[in-house]
């Protein structure tokens, strides 16, 4: 018996060995169709490719992981925000279905690679990848807002929440660091947004609808992902807005 755990040990780490090949993991932003909560993506790797999936999502939403493979040695993991190696999730222990409700606010990978036996031997897995994120977040402490009727202000201020937002600058992956914010609410999904990021810069957004603007002279990129906006502004400045900052709620 004791001899059959040693085996097992040994086995799961070499098993996992193949995540260490850090140059041969590739990076992708994890794309949702406007208004969708779910999104399905087809790939294929090879030998010790390792594929990471970045998606963001809230405390307190839900996040479901169905996988499908052509190879029985290809399996994903879920990390949480800011882990490289420590996961929520490990497929080769656990299956192909994975349903939990998140504890953390940030940008969550999703790693499909191939365990070592099929990497040494260089073979190929074509798979297909479903998540989705449901569910409103969890109100947290560090947003301050009030629950008077007609949304009422914050004490002291002109905004009717305020509090922290991942943000990022540059090809610093996204969680890294927090700004602050400030919203002024005008309905209707309709609002000035204020932010100021580590550094002294000062960045305000005015939401209309399903449109983000910024300064006359900047490029703004920005989707509805779940229920985060997404916004990338020049290509360097990026940010994950909860929609509840914008709506309330």
């Amino acid at each position: 018996m004791r001899f059959f755990k040693q085996s097992v040990a040994l086995a799961l780490i070499l098993g996992v060995a193949s995540l260490s090949h850090a140059s041969d993991i590739v990076t992708k932003n994890l794309q949702f169709a406007k208004g969708a909560s779910s999104a399905t993506v087809k790939g294929s790797l090879v030998g010790y490719q390792t594929i990471d999936y970045k998606v963001g999502a809230n405390a307190g939403q839900v996040m479901k992981v169905s996988f499908k493979s052509s190879n029985a040695s290809n399996y994903f993991n879920v990390l949480p925000p800011g882990s490289n190696d420590s996961a929520l999730f490990v497929g080769s222990s656990s299956g192909d279905n994975w349903n939990g409700r998140l504890t953390q606010k940030g940008v969550y990978t999703i790693r499909v690679y191939l365990m070592r036996n099929a990497a040494r031997r260089n073979e190929k897995a074509n798979y297909t990848l479903t998540t989705s994120i449901t569910g409103r977040p969890a109100a947290s402490a560090a947003v301050r807002t009030t629950a008077a009727p007609g949304d009422a202000k914050v004490k002291g201020t002109p905004y009717h929440a305020t509090g922290p937002l991942d943000c990022s600058m540059g090809s610093a992956p996204m969680g890294s660091t927090q700004c602050t914010f400030g919203v002024i609410r005008g309905g209707a999904g309709n609002a000035r947004l204020f932010v100021t990021p580590q550094g002294g810069l000062k960045r305000e957004f005015v939401f209309s609808g399903s449109r983000v603007s910024a300064g006359p002279e900047d490029s703004v990129k920005a989707k509805l992902q779940g229920d985060n906006w997404i916004i990338e502004v020049n290509g360097y400045e990026h940010y994950i807005v909860p929609l509840a900052i914008i709506e309330g709620g």
